[in-house]
Parts: C-alpha cells; structure tokens; sequence
C-alpha cells in the first residue's frame, strides 16, 4: 500500500477520534527521543552500515511530530513559494554558476558561432546586464501549487439516453481566447451522465486543439514507476524534472508524484551537485523545508564552506514553520548563531551536524591565524 494513502488514513482516524490517539502518539514520540538520545552515545562507534540504519530510525521517529500537527497536504504552499523574501532565499541557495547555466545542452537545436565584438564601457554595462537577464530567464524556478486533485462533478443525469452508444462523447469549447484551465470540457457517459471531464481528458482536449510544443497526447512511459527508478539511478534529474515541468501543469497530481520522487532520490543519494545552478534547485529546498528535512542539505553546505547557504536555509525552514524551538531565539542573530540554535534544537543528524560546523569553524580560525601571521611578515 501507498506510505502516502496510509499516512493519510492514519491521520484521518486520528482527526476522528479526537485527541486520545494524539496523547498516545506524543507520548509514544516522548519515549522514542529519549531511545534516540541513548542510542546517540554509540553512534559514533559504531560500523557504517548501522550508523546509516540508526539515523534512517531517527529521521522516521522525527516525523511523528507531524501527524500531532496539521498535515503539510493541507498546506497550500503557493502563497509560502512566492513570497518575496522565500524567493530571495532560494535563489540565493541555487549557487549561480554562468558556466553551468549557459552550458551545451542535449537536444536537437544547433549551436549559434560565437561572436566576437569591440564595445564601449556603455555598451559592455548594457551587455551584461542583458546577460545577467537571461541567466533570470533560465533559472526562472517552476511553481510550488497545491495539487488541485481530481475534477469529479455532474452536470446532469439522464438515464434515457443509457445504451444509445458504447463509447462516451467529449464536447469542447474550442474558441481562441480562452485560457487551457477555464476551457469547458465536458463529457456524456454511455449511461448517460454528463460530467465535466477529468484532467486527463482535459489535457488531451486541449493538447488536441491547441498543442503545446514537446507535450505529447499520452503520458510519456518515462513516468512510469520502472523507468523513472532508472533513470534517476542514472541521476538524470534535471532531465526528469524538465520534461515534467513541459508534459504537465503544476498542480497536477501527477507533477507533484514525479517531482517529490526526484527530490527525495536527490537528498537521499545527496546529489545536491546535479541541480545545483538549475532552476530546480530552489524547488528542492523548499520540498525538504517544507517537509522538515533539510539535515542532509545542511550538512552539505557546512562541509562545502558555505555557512552563508546554510543560514539561509534555516531561515527558510523558520518562514515555513514558525513555530519550531530554533525559530523562537534565531531572530537577528549571525549566521553561526542561527545554524547552531537549529542544530541543538530541531536537527535530527545533530551529531554529525555540529561535527561539520565544529570543524568549519576550526578550519575557518586556522586561516585566520594564517592570514594575520602573513601580514605581520609584510609589515602589514
């Protein structure tokens, strides 16, 4: 059975039986965190594999906490995504690399020669910033929507016309003008009901009458449980992720199922490298923020020298959930203080974290002491 449906039907008995099953629930996560806690004095010794085990148990014991709070599916993220000052963050955590962004690409367009041209001071000012413009255009981050679900609604129902033909008729409005998503589709079924027509029967429609370039009529086979495993066994997750973000729309059911099983490969094979500088990094750090797992993507940052990226990602775990611990003494504080407030108060790897952010800090005062011993040797 789906972990997603199950989490969804344990959370609806929950919301049921009222706030016994919470009670239980915490103090089951209580005692669990106090295991956790013994079990932390012999993680260090213990062999890899093990070690692995154990943090895989405390990340699953972590997220109990949310089924004592509202689901994160109740959640619309939109309003959260587009917020001036989350936008700020996540382009701040993609790592602009120009020589990334304008890279050969794989598909069928040919390369343009290169051009070579004798400009002013004016007119390089004006190039740049044309350059520094199309980087926008190319690091442009799809959209974090809720999914809108299945459209299940009829318009009428009349029995009298049940067995006039065995297959169903699709009318559809097809006047220019009009936008894909309030374009009336509608369908009669052979027992003569008519009904609006679902999403995927919407999709054809207007891929039909108005396509859009790449976008087939059929879901690509790619999506399909089998292939997509491979495909990102081979970390072809900007691939993935592109032709998602062309076949549908953002708030369909079956973009959110694509692009979180891409994001999960991402942070579990800590591949964070492969969509670093691409427009869908900042669409995965707000998927782990969102879902409160951003320890493995913490911890990539401090060891990357980043302290910069990494107090920016707490931050954006703090807009996202306002009332976490971390959140409450984090306020105007310096970069190491607000990763550090994080780590001893929300982190689930916290060993590992403070070990990464101890040694940054070691690495960091040796340079210090470096660059001073050189400018006492200048003079300086």
């Amino acid at each position: 059975m789906d972990k997603k449906f199950m989490y969804n039907q344990l959370l609806a008995k929950m919301n049921n039986r009222g706030s016994h099953c919470r009670i239980y629930l915490k103090f089951f996560f209580v005692m669990a965190v106090y295991l956790l806690k013994m079990f932390s004095k012999v993680f260090n010794v213990l062999p890899l594999q093990e070690r692995h085990l154990l943090y895989r148990l405390r990340t699953n014991i972590s997220c109990l906490r949310l089924l004592c709070t509202p689901s994160c599916q109740d959640r619309d993220p939109a309003p959260l995504f587009i917020s001036p000052e989350v936008q700020t963050l996540l382009k701040q955590l993609t790592r602009v690399d120009l020589g990334k962004v304008f890279r050969k690409r794989r598909n069928e367009r040919k390369l343009a020669p290169p051009q070579y041209k004798f400009l002013t001071d004016d007119q390089l000012k004006q190039a740049v910033k044309e350059a520094r413009e199309k980087v926008d255009r190319k690091l442009q981050m799809p959209p974090v929507v809720k999914s809108s679900g299945e459209v299940d609604e009829v318009l009428s129902l009349d029995p009298e016309l049940k067995g006039y033909c065995d297959t169903a008729f699709v009318f559809t409005d097809i006047s220019f003008g009009v936008s894909s998503r309030d374009r009336l589709v509608v369908v009669r079924d052979p027992d003569g009901t008519l009904r609006k027509a679902s999403r995927e029967q919407r999709s054809r429609m207007n891929q039909l009458y108005f396509p859009v370039g790449g976008r087939q009529m059929k879901m690509p086979r790619m999506f399909e449980e089998q292939y997509l495993k491979s495909l990102l066994e081979q970390h072809e997750y900007e691939f993935v992720l592109d032709r998602a973000c062309i076949q549908l729309e953002p708030d369909d059911s079956e973009f959110h199922r694509i692009a979180a099983t891409a994001y999960d490969h991402v942070d579990d094979h800590c591949q964070y490298d492969a969509l670093r500088s691409t427009r869908h990094f900042g669409p995965l750090a707000f998927h782990l923020a969102f879902h409160r797992r951003i320890d493995n993507l913490l911890l990539d940052t401090i060891q990357a020298g980043r302290l910069d990226e990494s107090a920016a990602l707490v931050k954006l775990f703090h807009i996202l959930h306002p009332k976490e611990k971390s959140q409450m003494d984090a306020h105007g504080q310096h970069d190491v203080e607000v990763v550090k407030m994080y780590i001893q108060a929300d982190a689930v790897r916290k060993s590992s974290l403070e070990l990464a952010l101890q040694t940054y800090l070691d690495l960091e005062e040796q340079r210090q002491s470096v660059k001073e011993s050189i400018q006492r040797a200048h003079g300086t």
